[in-house]
């Protein structure tokens, strides 16, 4: 296996216990207090992840994240907490206290790099910041609808928001003018999402759910008073600015879209696609590294393919194959969205009596699975959405379930364990849930650590009494081959100068995913390039780990304590996960 170049740490003999420093710094008060203030400044910049926290202090609230001055708050912020850190040599810190101190320095290095890119395309089909005020709007998300006091607090949300919708549009106009802009094929995507909003009944409009969900208690003037409130911003403002985005984004921007897939079309696309890499795998592996890593993994990958395809008695070669799992009628048995979501329930209880014995650490965080909103479905991934903090508010796995005739369950198995257990709802719960963390680590996301963790989940299959249907094994294949696939599209689109039609073709030669799937995904890697390097690299950084602990632990090594190892801490750039591993290797030795 390829060894993988991390960025270097000044961080040595990490530990999973704290000591106590050999010395104390008297002139400044305690890093945890550096921490704390860190955690409630942030809060305050980004006033909606508190919302998402379960922190209601913000909820009527919503900075212009597009203005300059929300950008040079967020420079001061990171530049400042920088500085602070430098007040605490490591000399004079718990091991646990580095391990902050580190991670807070990357935070505010890598963000500080990333606000000296200027960004111009504020929407796409996927990420942007609209589709997470509709998830809120449909009241079943975080923002909160128990009371009068909540529903006032959205409509003061909205009002920060249709400024955000403007500046969307001013930025968008500027992006045309210096040549930033986006592919015409996401611009395509984006306009139906506008159209939705626009073209609804008041009724049935997204934003007029609350409404339709009032509490009981509510009195008969508070209900006619907020009915008429959110049917006034409705009308007046979100459907208004809505309708300009879309008419906006259907003439002058469609017309002005690029041509080229790659974020190297764009001024500067080349060193953003660099610091992109960095911020997703946070390691220094350039481009060219990464592709070719990506082949040797779908070569690998593909010869496991043949051995099931062997398995089955399917006759024709591997593609041939894809095409048999894509279309094969008993792999999509459904009739009605409710069977996919039961389906993944009975998952979950078929594994259950096998959880115990490899994991020692598991969160009491409840946890759903739901059918994706209808307004995000039909270009929605299959996700987890985090519980609250204190743990009021479920941990979600959101199924997208556009035709359910034609949805195929061949990879089920593998998908509940990536994104719900003991993928993303164990490592983000357990992460929220360890009171020994300082609070601005409970809530951090470093891609290559959080979803490399849930791509090697998916291995973890057999151990937990699941894949003996040789179709869902493949289905976990698959699912490896689809991350291992990313590398090589995502660095070929972004920079090898790969078109859409390119990447969607190498992935159809290599992976069962349907077409209009693998455009979905292709496309998505264009809105947000270097997001699907994180898997694959952090996948195979913790394989590494682990091989690395049973070769050295011998008939020492107990999985469950690896797994504690690697979760305990939270979210943790790549190389601290690795000298924290190597630090517990050399103790338990």
């Amino acid at each position: 296996m390829r060894t993988i170049t991390f960025f270097i740490f000044v961080l040595t003999g990490l530990q999973a216990c704290r000591e106590t420093p050999k010395e104390t710094a008297t002139e400044h008060p305690p890093i945890s207090s550096v921490f704390d203030a860190y955690h409630e400044d942030r809060l305050k910049l980004n006033p909606v992840d508190a919302t998402f926290q379960g922190d209601g202090r913000y909820n009527d609230t919503l900075p212009n994240f597009l203005s300059d001055g929300y950008k040079k708050q967020l420079q001061l912020h990171f530049t400042n907490y920088r500085s602070k850190l430098k007040d605490y040599p490591d000399t004079v810190l718990t091991e646990d206290e580095k391990m902050s101190k580190a991670i807070l320095d990357w935070e505010c290095n890598i963000n500080l790099e990333g606000l000296a890119f200027k960004d111009y395309t504020p929407i796409d089909q996927m990420w942007s910041f609209n589709l997470k005020m509709g998830q809120l709007a449909g009241g079943a998300s975080a923002q909160p609808f128990k009371t009068v006091a909540d529903y006032k607090n959205w409509l003061s949300r909205l009002e920060d928001y249709v400024q955000w919708l403007t500046m969307a549009k001013t930025k968008m106009e500027t992006g045309i003018e210096v040549g930033h802009v986006l592919p015409k094929s996401l611009i395509k995507k984006v306009i139906p999402q506008w159209a939705g909003v626009v073209g609804a009944k008041l009724q049935d409009n997204l934003f007029y759910s609350p409404i339709k969900k009032f509490p009981e208690g509510f009195s008969d003037a508070d209900r006619a008073m907020l009915t008429e409130a959110y049917s006034k911003m409705i009308s007046e403002k979100i459907v208004p600015r809505y309708q300009d985005l879309h008419d906006f984004m259907n003439t002058e921007y469609l017309a002005a879209g690029r041509e080229s897939s790659g974020i190297e079309g764009i001024p500067n696309g080349k060193e953003y696609y660099a610091h992109q890499i960095k911020l997703y795998t946070t390691t220094a592996m350039t481009a060219d590294e990464i592709h070719q890593l990506g082949l040797e993994e779908v070569a690998r990958i593909s010869a496991e393919m043949e051995k099931v395809r062997e398995q089955v008695g399917f006759k024709g070669d591997l593609k041939s194959f894809f095409d048999h799992v894509r279309n094969k009628k008993e792999l999509m048995p459904f009739t009605d969205p409710q069977q996919v979501i039961d389906n993944f329930k009975a998952i979950h209880q078929k594994m259950k009596p096998q959880v115990d014995r490899l994991f020692g650490k598991q969160p009491t965080t409840p946890f759903e699975v739901r059918r994706t909103e209808s307004f995000r479905e039909a270009s929605a991934s299959a996700e987890y959405n985090a519980g609250s903090l204190d743990g009021t508010r479920p941990g979600i796995f959101y199924v997208p379930i556009p035709d359910v005739k034609n949805y195929n369950m061949y990879s089920d198995e593998d998908l509940f364990l990536h994104e719900a257990i003991p993928g993303h709802h164990f490592q983000i719960s357990l992460t929220q849930e360890n009171r020994n963390l300082p609070k601005f680590r409970k809530t951090l996301w470093y891609s290559a650590y959080g979803e490399g963790w849930a791509l090697y989940t998916e291995s973890l299959g057999k151990e937990l009494g699941l894949y003996d249907d040789p179709y869902q094994y493949f289905g976990m294949l698959g699912a490896e081959m689809h991350r291992a696939v990313r590398l090589v599209v995502d660095t070929g689109l972004h920079s090898k100068g790969w078109t859409r039609e390119r990447a969607i073709q190498y992935s159809l030669d290599n992976e069962a995913v349907s077409e209009a799937g693998i455009t979905a995904e292709i496309e998505r890697y264009m809105a947000n390039p270097g997001q699907a390097l994180s898997y694959k690299i952090g996948q195979l950084k913790i394989r590494e780990l682990r091989a690395r602990a049973e070769a050295a632990l011998g008939e020492k090594f107990d999985i469950r304590e690896f797994h504690d190892q690697v979760l305990e801490t939270g979210c943790v750039p790549l190389a601290l996960l690795e000298d924290k591993i190597n630090n517990w290797i050399t103790n338990d030795n």
